[in-house]
């Protein structure tokens, strides 16, 4: 009865050093390139307006706040998507920004969208839209070690026929800068594809399907990436609740993972 046990330490011995082996090299940005590519995301997700830095979209029940439009959830209120706000908050803090006390470890302080958008001109506010305005460098560094460490998680929750596929793919577009942006971008977006509540009738759109969905070797990742990226996207919105009304976002959506190739 041994052998079930000896097959499973090295299957989980095999796992730990593809984990290790698929960790992103390091290559540090610049504060000019950290800049350019927050504002390209800020431009992204909100047009580049101030005012989007701090937004609340219709339908849904979190404020999506900052350059890559991090979750914020109310109190009592436990979505299905990852809340990155907070962290994001803290890592602020912790690298020098004069982060509010009200905002620093607490939930999202309006319970609907009616009460943001009535709050939106208010001091409180202008504080927060401040603080985001100016952190644009720090958001675009949180939003490059997010894409870092995506990978091994990525890898641990993918099925062992596709982990190789999938680490390849993401090396192949960490060798182009077109393909680094599209990387930090769309685990922003979408996630890292994860989690088994970020998926409808049992398919996910993260950045590990988006990946899975590639296939070669060589020049033409970014091309492929958008074009996976787009089919999952449309998969998405072809799954999702009648009642969320998705189809309105997709044409958006589209553009932006085909701007990764302009």
């Amino acid at each position: 009865m041994k052998t079930p046990l000896l097959l499973r330490a090295l299957c989980l011995s095999l796992l730990a050093v593809v984990l290790l082996a698929a960790k992103a090299p390091a290559a540090p940005l610049s504060d000019q390139e950290l800049e350019a590519v927050g504002r390209r995301i800020w431009q992204n997700e909100c047009g580049g307006r101030r005012d989007g830095l701090t937004s609340w979209n219709a339908g849904e029940q979190f404020a999506s706040l900052g350059i890559g439009h991090f979750i914020w959830y109310p109190k009592g209120y436990q979505g299905p998507f990852d809340e990155a706000f907070p962290r994001l908050a803290r890592y602020l803090a912790a690298n020098g920004a004069d982060v509010p006390e009200w905002v620093l470890d607490k939930p999202c302080p309006w319970s609907s969208r009616e009460e943001f958008l009535a709050d939106f001109r208010t001091p409180r506010m202008e504080e927060l839209r401040r603080l985001l305005a100016g952190t644009i460098r720090l958001q675009s560094q949180f939003l490059v070690q997010r894409m870092e460490a995506s990978l091994p998680k990525m890898l641990e929750a993918a099925p062992a026929a596709q982990r190789e596929n999938v680490r390849a793919q993401f090396q192949r577009m960490l060798a182009t800068s077109a393909g680094t942006f599209a990387l930090i971008d769309y685990v922003n977006f979408k996630g890292e594809g994860i989690k088994e509540t970020e998926r409808y009738a049992g398919q996910g759109w993260g950045l590990l399907q988006v990946l899975a969905g590639m296939k070669g070797a060589g020049p033409g990742a970014v091309k492929q990436f958008s074009a996976s990226a787009e089919a999952a996207l449309t998969k998405r919105v072809a799954n999702s609740p009648p009642a969320r009304g998705e189809a309105r976002w997709l044409p958006g959506w589209k553009n932006r993972v085909r701007s990764y190739v302009q």
